[in-house]
């Protein structure tokens, strides 16, 4: 499974070095690609828990057993009585039940609460946005984001952007691409310029040459 997901990871970043290449001039041959659809099949989905995620463990009836915690870059966690659980991939119910087995060996019957306060998501599910992005960054996908949350979030665009030139690299689809509007949804309001994201995308800003 790992082994899996770095070779699905490599693919997308030698896809985007590919697509960053196109941007520089003397590409005269570059065809655009399609439009991004704006809206996607995304279907409910039950938040898997990251590293660098906080969570807070609640131990009913047990305080001295609950805890505020951040999951390892390693994606493990550590509690009074319980060490080095695996966190990270994992969903919050599920991680709930692993707890609460591991201190069956020391209270009865245990009921444990995995909340997560502040998220960062599993690496193959983050949007990364590069190039003239104000705030170049990785975003947590959250259910119903879309291109104009995630591009709030960074700052917009910079002032050398060639904001209609962006391209999404779609991970879930096996690093296919489509064009954005970026220009028309930012600077001129197009909200028919917006799409839906999904995890794993990839925005690349280009710098425009004119």
């Amino acid at each position: 499974m790992k082994a899996h997901r770095n070779a699905t990871q490599t693919s997308l970043i030698c896809t985007l070095l590919a697509a960053l290449t196109l941007t520089l001039p003397g590409c005269s041959t570059f065809n655009s690609p399609p439009p991004a659809p704006q809206t996607t099949d995304n279907v409910d989905q039950i938040y898997r828990i990251g590293a660098l995620d906080q969570l807070t463990v609640v131990v009913w009836r047990n305080p001295d057993l609950s805890s505020t915690i951040t999951v390892r870059p390693d994606g493990r966690i550590s509690l009074p009585l319980v060490e080095n659980i695996v966190a990270a991939g994992r969903r919050p119910n599920d991680l709930s039940r692993e707890i609460e087995q591991a201190l069956a060996k020391y209270i009865r019957e245990p009921v444990v609460t995995v909340v997560v306060n502040s998220f960062q998501g599993i690496s193959s599910e983050q949007i990364r946005i590069v190039g003239e992005a104000t705030r170049p960054q990785t975003v947590p996908f959250r259910q119903n984001v879309t291109l104009l949350d995630v591009m709030i979030q960074v700052g917009g665009l910079t002032d050398f952007a060639d904001g209609n030139g962006a391209v999404l690299v779609r991970g879930a689809e096996n690093g296919k691409q489509y064009s954005l509007r970026l220009k028309d949804l930012i600077k001129r309001g197009d909200i028919s310029a917006n799409v839906d994201m999904k995890p794993g995308d990839i925005i690349i800003v280009p710098q425009s040459w004119f």
